[in-house]
């Protein structure tokens, strides 16, 4: 391998983005989406329903916890369709359920299998799934590389 060659940046082929309702979640996305256009790679679009945010009620009441997958789903939707009006050609989506650092690292990128987890790094409170408070517990434990977008 020439030194020029092994100066360039790895080509990604999976891609994984955990969103939220953050700003800098839109700028991890943003980063994400853009990415995969460029390395014709597939994109993976995620989000985590927080169980410990529901009460007891909600999280025993199956239309409250549909409701909010319902939601959650709309939500991720979104983000596919400005991926796909941009230009990437592959794109998923795949919802978790759990604390989302966790659930991230031991089950989502497990079963994905991404080259890359993209995620941002500020955190908000609330019942939607929040990341960046979980970025130093992804970027810690996660076997794939981590890339903290801020």
């Amino acid at each position: 391998m020439d030194q020029m060659e092994s100066m360039n940046p790895k080509k990604f082929k999976r891609i994984l983005v955990g969103v939220d309702d953050s700003p800098d979640a839109q700028l991890a996305f943003r980063y994400a989406m853009n990415r995969a256009k460029y390395d014709d790679a597939e994109l993976v679009i995620c989000s985590i329903m927080e169980s410990d945010s529901m009460n007891i009620y909600q999280a025993l009441s199956k239309d409250y916890v549909h409701g909010q997958r319902a939601e959650l789903v709309k939500h991720l939707e979104q983000y596919q369709k400005l991926a796909e009006r941009v230009g990437v050609k592959q794109v998923k989506l795949i919802i978790g359920e759990g604390d989302p650092g966790e659930t991230m690292v031991k089950t989502i990128i497990p079963e994905v299998k991404p080259d890359i987890l993209v995620i941002g790094s500020l955190s908000k409170s609330g019942v939607r799934k929040y990341f960046g408070s979980q970025a130093a517990y992804m970027a810690k434990y996660s076997p794939v590389s981590v890339m903290i977008v801020r």
